[in-house]
């Protein structure tokens, strides 16, 4: 029954996303200031009223009178500095503490004889998530070179929280797809008319680090000191901005995923795996509209990975001594997600000037799946989700949002529902000072 209402709702999003509109895209054909500060940042609690038992769905029927637990977490908290050196010269960086970033270090312990110890006291990522050197030609062709966004999906390109309405970024899209994903690389973009074009080239993922839980959310992550680019992949976006309010935009990747890692080996023709290439394909759909009144987001993702089985087969082979960085799981040879969401803003019906005050009332719906297997590999059932929600969006002023959200996660056989709630504030702003 999933997937019928899954495909039902793939197929309205394709052909009533036409109809709809769009948000303002993140690049600006003004000339930028001198000097840009911004970031963006979001610290949530939610509480979950099902077990975070990691056997859940193994033995679901243990499971079924859990109480649940609460957590509070700062998802993302970012800092961004740009400068225009001139010339048509200009610079971008973006840090990014993930969850609080990390607290590690070395301690004295004065109760334990004076040992010293090595101690996480806070778990959490810092990522450079962009650092790049950009030379614009006019507002028709721009070359940016160096650590950059790579603009797959609708999350990835308007990953900030002011693009969203749920508390954290929508699932679907961040299961099946890194997010954000960014890579070092090459990026051409321009603008013509109500045309917006990009096309990257990319160190190409690595398939080691596929999943059944995340299929390629983990390839473009490397535990080394240096990114693996034995391959060489391609990505590209097209946008479309010439209805009012309107954005309409398809966007793909491409790139060869097996034997991209730190050490590589030559097959010969007598092995399984000689020719193998684990080409990945992604290709992505997603709109955004909006009004006086109304805000309506949409999305539809597909990915195919060439010689899942071949791939599934080595992954769960793979030696497991000890501080092995990768999984030990197979992988699908194709992903899924779908994504809408409509919100109403309840203060554009006052009869007084709201300014930048707006207190959107929103629905949500996903369904994904991130495992659709290879041939002779079993079902995961757990894995094809649907995720339905309803809250809040207030917005005092412009860049600050409070959120509320509850909803529940549906699965694809005999799972337990899980339920949820989670409450957020957020701020964005891109030009504190110049």
């Amino acid at each position: 029954m999933y997937k019928e209402i899954c495909k039902t709702f793939i197929f309205a999003i394709l052909l009533g996303g036409v109809g709809l509109t769009a948000a303002a895209q993140n690049d600006t054909t003004t000339k930028p200031q001198r000097l840009t500060i911004g970031g963006y940042g979001e610290a949530v609690y939610n509480y979950n009223f099902y077990s975070d038992n990691v056997f859940r769905y193994s033995h679901a029927d243990r499971y079924t009178e859990s109480k649940g637990h609460g957590r509070v977490d700062i998802p993302h908290a970012v800092i961004m500095l740009g400068y225009d050196m001139g010339r048509g010269w200009s610079v971008g960086t973006e840090v990014e503490f993930e969850h609080g970033g990390t607290e590690v270090a070395v301690e004295k312990e004065t109760e334990e004889t004076g040992e010293f110890e090595q101690e996480v006291e806070r778990g959490g990522e810092v990522a450079l998530e962009q650092f790049w050197v950009q030379k614009s030609f006019n507002r028709h062709l721009n070359l940016r070179m160096g650590h950059i966004v790579v603009p797959v999906g609708m999350t990835n390109n308007n990953h900030t929280p002011d693009h969203f309405f749920s508390v954290y970024r929508p699932e679907g899209e961040n299961t099946i797809m890194p997010c954000t994903w960014h890579e070092t690389g090459v990026s051409l973009w321009g603008r013509a008319g109500a045309w917006r074009y990009e096309v990257q080239l990319l160190p190409a993922l690595n398939s080691n680090l596929f999943n059944e839980a995340g299929w390629v959310h983990n390839g473009s992550a490397s535990p080394y000191e240096f990114r693996p680019a034995n391959s060489l992949a391609g990505a590209a976006r097209l946008d479309y901005t010439g209805v009012p309010n309107l954005r309409l935009s398809l966007s793909g990747y491409v790139g060869n995923s097996f034997n991209n890692d730190i050490t590589t080996t030559v097959y010969t023709e007598s092995s399984r795996y000689y020719g193998a290439l684990g080409t990945v394909l992604i290709g992505a759909f997603d709109f955004d509209y909006h009004n006086r009144w109304l805000v309506v987001r949409g999305n539809v993702d597909y990915g195919y990975l060439g010689d899942a089985g071949l791939i599934s087969t080595r992954n769960k082979n793979q030696t497991t001594m000890t501080g092995n960085p990768y999984p030990h799981t197979a992988v699908g040879k194709g992903a899924y997600d779908g994504s809408i969401e409509a919100g109403v803003d309840l203060l554009s019906f006052a009869n007084y000037r709201m300014g930048d005050r707006h207190l959107y009332l929103f629905g949500r719906y996903d369904c994904y799946d991130s495992y659709i297997p290879a041939s002779g590999f079993d079902n995961i059932g757990w894995t094809e989700r649907q995720v339905i929600s309803a809250g809040v969006n207030y917005y005092p002023l412009k860049h600050i949002a409070v959120k509320a959200e509850a909803g529940v996660r549906k699965f694809n056989g005999n799972y337990n529902d899980e339920p949820f709630f989670a409450l957020g504030i957020t701020w964005t702003n891109f030009n504190f000072a110049h």
